[in-house]
């Protein structure tokens, strides 16, 4: 059986990333607000509120969980372009999603901060030159893998929106909705 909670796999950075590798991630970054769009496209209020796993978040909650994590994504990119190899700020995202904000609000307001916080973001990275996303950052929760590029960023909130549209779209096959 499948592991529900990484219906795409695990992530697994490449490291180095050639510049047809960044511009196909940053093309994937522009479309997830409109693919995570269409997941939940349809979907009852009921249905947003079923969790997609057991023990899982709600549909509702990852949508919302989705656009935090892409708002931290963001800013730490804008982070590790201005100052010498800064130190993250780590949040706890289980919190975060319990908040009333997580819980309840309709995906609708998070995807339309998706898509004007992706234009924003697509517009920076695509005026990135090579040695920019050579640029390192530390996570002080994941000290093993020591300083990490904005390459390795880049394929991390990349591989974040396709993994959290697939917890959607495969409860929804699931489900038969």
């Amino acid at each position: 059986m499948t592991d529900l909670r990484y219906p795409i796999g695990k992530f697994e950075p490449q490291i180095e990333l050639n510049q047809t590798q960044r511009q196909r991630l940053i093309q994937s970054i522009a479309e997830a607000p409109v693919k995570l769009r269409l997941a939940v496209s349809g979907l009852s209020s009921s249905q947003l509120d079923t969790p997609y796993r057991s023990e899982g978040w709600t549909l509702r909650q990852t949508v919302n969980h989705v656009a935090d994590s892409h708002l931290n994504g963001y800013t730490r990119f804008k982070f590790a372009l201005t100052e010498h190899e800064p130190l993250i700020r780590p949040y706890d995202e289980k919190l975060w999603a319990e908040l009333e904000d997580g819980r309840n609000t309709d995906p609708s307001v998070s995807l339309a901060l998706l898509d004007a916080l992706h234009q924003r973001w697509v517009t920076m990275l695509g005026s990135l030159k090579a040695e920019d996303f050579a640029r390192t950052t530390r996570h002080p929760e994941h000290a093993d893998w020591g300083a990490f590029s904005l390459d390795v960023m880049l394929e991390l909130y990349e591989w974040h929106g396709r993994h959290h549209t697939a917890h959607i779209t495969a409860l929804r096959q699931r489900m038969g909705w």
